[in-house]
Order: structure tokens, then C-alpha cells, then sequence
């Protein structure tokens, strides 16, 4: 059978199989060519939704590790904080003992009383220079002593 006649014979039926077989192939070659026919733009719409999740991502990313450097920091600060207290406890502990062993312990403030009131405040000081009463501090004695 020739082509002609081939064609004279197709009923409307196979005129349309004949038409999508050939719109098939026609796609098939333009898609081997790199041509791409998106016509409710699904690719677009892919890679915002992509985009945007990858940002949600970064936010929560640097949110986490401001937390985490927050953290740390409260960490360190509250390391130092504790150490100051542990040495303060340690020097008003040795002073509170030598004021209870020494000879004027029942006596009223003599000068060497004071002298250890002294050295103690001062001790306090220069661990916690942040204190009241420390030479940082507004000192209404005037001597550079803090006053008792």
C-alpha cells in the first residue's frame, strides 16, 4: 500500500492516533534538543518554595547559634562569678577565724583590730573591685582607705 492510499483510508480515528503520534514525536525531539514547555510554570515555583525553606533554614541556623554563643557567655560569666564567690568565702573565712582567735577579740576596736578589718576589705577588693565600699567606688573617708 502506498502512503497516499495509506492516508485516503485513515478514518477520523486514526487521523487523530496519526496526530498525537506525531505531536509525541515532535516533543520527544524539541525535549532532546533542550527545549522545555512549562506552561503553568511548576519549575519556577519549585525553586522559590526551595529558596524559601533554605532561608527558614539559615535564620534558625543563626538563630541556633546565637543561642549557643549565649549560652557559652551565661556559662563563662557565671564560672567567674562563682570562683569570685568561692574566694571571698575563703578570705572571710581565714579573717573571721583569726579576729575569734586573737587576743582582743572581746575588747572594743583597737588599732590592730582595724588594721585586719583593713587588709580584709582591701583582700575583698581586689578580688571583687566591683564591690561598695572599694576603691572604684565613691569614698567618703577621703583617704583612700574604705571606710569601716
Amino acid at each position: 500500500m502506498s502512503p497516499a492510499a495509506f492516508l485516503r483510508a485513515l478514518t477520523p480515528l486514526g487521523w487523530l492516533v496519526t496526530g498525537v503520534a506525531m505531536l509525541a514525536v515532535v516533543a520527544l525531539v524539541l525535549g532532546g534538543l533542550g527545549f522545555r514547555w512549562d506552561p503553568f510554570d511548576l519549575a519556577r515555583r519549585r525553586a522559590d518554595r526551595a529558596e524559601a525553606a533554605a532561608v527558614v533554614a539559615q535564620g534558625n541556623a543563626a538563630a541556633r547559634s546565637a543561642e549557643a554563643g549565649g549560652q557559652a557567655g551565661q556559662v563563662a560569666r557565671l564560672d567567674a562569678a562563682l570562683e569570685t564567690h568561692r574566694r571571698i568565702d575563703a578570705v572571710t573565712t581565714r579573717s573571721t577565724l583569726e579576729a575569734r582567735a586573737a587576743d582582743d577579740a572581746d575588747h572594743s576596736l583597737s588599732p590592730d583590730r582595724i588594721d585586719r578589718l583593713r587588709a580584709h576589705d582591701r583582700e575583698l577588693c581586689r578580688i571583687a573591685p566591683d564591690l561598695g565600699g572599694c576603691a572604684a567606688a565613691s569614698d567618703p573617708a577621703g583617704d583612700g582607705v574604705p571606710a569601716l
